[in-house]
């Protein structure tokens, strides 16, 4: 019983410090040579640990997928990916095989919380953990830095488009898969490319908002977009994932 309380304190305190301190916008980590050699595979990141999330603690970290294309020592493509609000890193493993036909590199991370901060709460924390992660992907991975892109479903969607718009001199494209509008927390810049995809059927986010707001907003902004509709749900299909790996890798 003391055990147990003592574990659940030390896990308030933990998640407290995590909410704590100045609003984090810019990403530090930069392609660079790998320094690690890993196998091809699915690889947890082992940066994460046990959160509070909704009253349960939950393990948050990630997964890095690497091709087997690896094996040629080339540079691939990255796609850093984000989940929906109350979603996991594990919900995006249904792509992993379209990620192998293309050769995408993804690295699918979780949350510090039920969203991302920015949604709910200052940028911060998440953003610190996405660095980490790029940082531990980039010592293993050999990655174009011409293919550098951030993308996710829902509200990852929308985080996708305001921390890619804010580090637009890391990250070359942003895909974004039933966004709603998220500011970037800072000045924008470079001018990524931009994939918008929307489910015709989505009953969470319309359609309406990516077809008369979001990427018109987009475009006036100077931005590159390509915007297509689907015939699905609030979800990341078959073939909205073909058409978002093939415009990354075009």
């Amino acid at each position: 019983m003391i055990k147990a309380l003592l574990v659940s304190v030390f896990l308030l305190v933990t998640y407290g410090c995590q909410q704590a301190g100045p609003e984090v916008t810019r990403l530090q980590a930069r392609v660079t040579a790998p320094a690690f050699v890993i196998e091809p595979g699915e690889h947890p990141l082992g940066l994460g640990g046990p959160l509070l999330v909704n009253r349960t603690v939950s393990w948050r970290d990630g997964t890095l997928y690497v091709p087997q294309a690896a094996r040629s020592g080339r540079p691939l493509p990255l796609l850093v990916w984000l989940h929906g609000g109350g979603g996991r890193a594990s919900d995006i493993r249904h792509i992993f095989p379209l990620a192998e036909e293309y050769g995408v590199v993804i690295l699918a991370i979780d949350a510090r919380h039920n969203t991302w901060d920015g949604i709910d709460s200052p940028f911060g924390p998440d953003v610190l953990f996405i660095d980490a992660a790029l940082r531990f992907t980039f010592e293993r991975v050999a990655i174009d830095p011409q293919r550098v892109g951030i993308g996710g479903l829902s509200d990852g969607a929308s985080y996708a488009l305001a921390l890619g718009r804010s580090n637009g001199d890391l990250f070359t494209h942003l895909l974004a898969v039933a966004p709603w509008r998220l500011q970037p927390p800072s000045s924008p810049t470079g001018k990524p490319r931009i994939f918008v995809g929307h489910g015709t059927r989505d009953n969470v986010y319309s359609v309406y908002g990516s077809r008369h707001f979001i990427v018109p907003g987009l475009k006036s902004a100077g931005y590159e977009v390509t915007y297509v509709e689907f015939d699905g749900p609030h979800w990341v299909t078959a073939p909205i994932a073909h058409k978002a790996l093939g415009w990354l890798t075009e």
